[in-house]
C-alpha cells in the first residue's frame, strides 16, 4: 500500500491535506523542481482570470497525491491485483516529475517543433542529468530509467509498470483529474467539475482483449462523462479565450524569431522560467520583434482579435489549420500579410503585428471499459465504453472543430484595417499556393 511513513503534510488548494515522504520533500527542494514554482500552470489565463497563478509544482504534487489515491484503490477494489512495492513507487515518482521538462507559459512554446522539443522527452533529460537521478536511486530506490520511460515511452514497458501508466496519462489519467478542477478553481468558474473521488472509487483491473487494463465499474460511468465534459467546457471557455490565445502566440512568434535570429538556444529554454524567459527576451541581442512583442505583454498590450474563422469557412479554415504542422510557414504568410497591408495603407506595418492563432487540435481519446456486476440486458459484463453511452471519439471531435476558432490577431491601431482588408490579404496568398 501507500501509505506512510510520512515526513510532513501540507495543505493544497484543491486536495486539502496531502501527506509527503521523505523522498518527495527531497525531490521537491530540488533546483530542477523548484523552477515549476516559478511557471504559471496557466500561461496567460491570469491576464483574464487574475486568481489562475498557479504553478506547475502545485499541480506536480496534486498529480502525485491522485496517483496514490488510484493505486489504492486498485488495490482495495481487486483483492487479486498483485503491484510491487519498487513498482508503485516508480508510478508515484513518474506522477511527481511528469512535468519537470516544461516549458515557461504552458505549452505554447513546444508547438514550435524541432529544434524545441516536447516536454516530454526534455523530462526524460532533466531526470537523468540533474541531482533527481541520484535522488531516484537513493531516496526512491526505483530505477531512474523506467521513471523516464513511464513520462516519456520509447520502449515497451513491463506489465506492471504500463498498467499504472494508464493512471498517468490515458483518458481517464490523474493529470487531467488535476488541472481540470485545480484551473477551474482558480478562474472561479462553474466549469471543470468532476466527481473525482467516485470516479477512484469505481477503478477496476480487468483482462480487456488479452491485456491488462484499467476500467471503471458502472458507477464510474457518469463521472467519466463529466470528466470528457469538463475538458470540453474548459477548453471553450478558459484555455481557448481569445485574450489568453492572442497572449500566447505574441510568446510563441517572439520565442520564434528568437531562435531563427540564433540569439536564443531551445536548450536554454528548458531552464528558464517565466520572469527569467522575459527578462532573457527583452535583452539587446535579441530581434526588434522580440523585444517589442514581450514588451507589449508586459505593458498589457495585447493583439485584438481583427478575424475569426469557423469549421464551416470549409478550404481556409483546412489551410490555416495545416500551418499548426509548419509554424515556419505560418511565420512567413504572417510576414506576408503584414508586408501586403502596409503597401495598401502605404505606411509602415512591422512583421510582428500581424500574427495567426492556431490552437492545437486536441485528440479525444475515451478507450475506457466499464465492468458490469449486473449488466442491463443488452449489455455484457465488461463493454467499452463508447457503446454504453452511445458517443463516439468523432462526436467530441466534431465539437471540438466547431468551437476551436481560428484568429488573425493583430496591434490595436490595425484591426479595423486588416478585419475590412483580410480576404484580400489572405486570399491571394492562399491561392498561390
Amino acid at each position: 500500500m501507500t501509505d506512510g511513513p510520512f515526513a510532513t503534510t501540507i495543505r493544497d488548494t484543491l486536495h486539502d491535506r496531502i501527506p509527503l515522504d521523505d523522498a518527495v520533500v527531497a525531490t521537491i527542494g530540488t533546483a530542477p523542481f523548484l523552477r515549476l514554482d516559478r511557471i504559471q500552470q496557466l500561461g496567460f489565463v491570469s491576464k483574464v482570470w487574475p486568481g489562475a497563478k498557479h504553478t506547475r509544482f502545485e499541480h506536480s504534487i496534486g498529480v502525485y497525491h491522485l496517483m496514490r489515491q488510484g493505486i489504492d484503490s486498485l488495490l482495495r477494489n481487486c483483492p487479486n491485483l498483485t503491484l510491487s512495492e519498487r513498482g508503485i513507487r516508480t508510478a508515484l515518482a513518474a506522477a511527481l516529475l511528469h512535468d519537470i521538462g516544461h516549458y515557461p507559459f504552458s505549452h505554447a512554446i513546444e508547438e514550435l517543433g524541432p529544434p524545441v522539443l516536447p516536454h516530454e522527452i526534455v523530462a526524460r533529460r532533466v531526470i537523468g542529468s540533474t541531482e533527481i537521478v541520484s535522488l531516484l536511486e537513493r531516496d526512491w530506490d526505483v530505477d531512474p530509467g523506467q521513471v523516464m520511460e513511464m513520462i516519456d515511452t520509447r520502449n515497451e514497458l513491463p506489465p506492471e509498470l504500463r498498467l499504472l501508466q494508464d493512471l498517468l496519462s490515458g483518458p481517464l489519467d490523474v493529470d487531467k483529474l488535476d488541472y481540470l478542477p485545480r484551473d477551474a478553481k482558480a478562474c472561479n468558474v462553474p466549469y471543470g467539475g468532476v466527481d473525482t473521488p467516485r470516479l477512484m472509487d469505481a477503478l477496476r483491473v480487468e483482462e480487456v482483449e488479452g491485456t491488462s487494463r484499467i476500467v471503471v465499474g458502472e458507477k464510474g460511468v457518469s463521472p467519466l462523462h463529466s470528466l470528457i465534459n469538463a475538458r470540453q467546457e474548459m477548453f471553450d471557455n478558459v484555455y481557448w479565450h481569445h485574450t489568453n490565445r492572442a497572449c500566447m502566440v505574441m510568446l510563441l512568434r517572439a520565442v520564434q524569431d528568437s531562435l531563427a535570429s540564433g540569439a536564443l538556444t531551445a536548450q536554454e529554454l528548458t531552464r528558464l522560467d517565466d520572469i527569467s524567459l522575459f527578462a532573457r527576451l527583452s535583452q539587446s541581442d535579441m530581434p526588434r520583434s522580440t523585444r517589442e512583442l514581450v514588451d507589449a505583454l508586459q505593458r498589457r498590450r495585447i493583439h485584438k482579435r481583427a478575424v475569426e474563422i469557423s469549421a464551416r469557412a470549409t478550404d481556409l479554415y483546412t489551410y490555416l489549420g495545416s500551418l499548426f504542422y509548419d509554424p515556419s510557414g505560418r511565420r512567413r504568410l504572417e510576414k506576408q500579410i503584414a508586408g501586403q497591408l502596409g503597401r495598401q495603407l502605404q505606411t509602415a506595418v512591422a512583421e510582428h503585428e500581424v500574427l495567426i492563432d492556431l490552437p492545437k487540435p486536441e485528440k479525444w481519446k475515451t478507450s475506457v471499459w466499464v465492468r458490469f456486476d449486473r449488466p442491463p440486458v443488452g449489455f455484457r459484463e465488461l463493454m467499452p465504453w463508447v457503446d454504453v453511452v452511445g458517443l463516439e471519439d468523432a462526436d467530441f471531435k466534431r465539437y471540438e472543430e466547431h468551437r476551436r476558432m481560428i484568429r488573425i490577431v493583430t496591434t490595436e491601431r490595425l484591426r479595423e484595417e486588416v478585419n475590412r482588408r483580410w480576404e484580400g490579404l489572405l486570399l491571394p496568398l492562399m491561392t498561390a499556393r
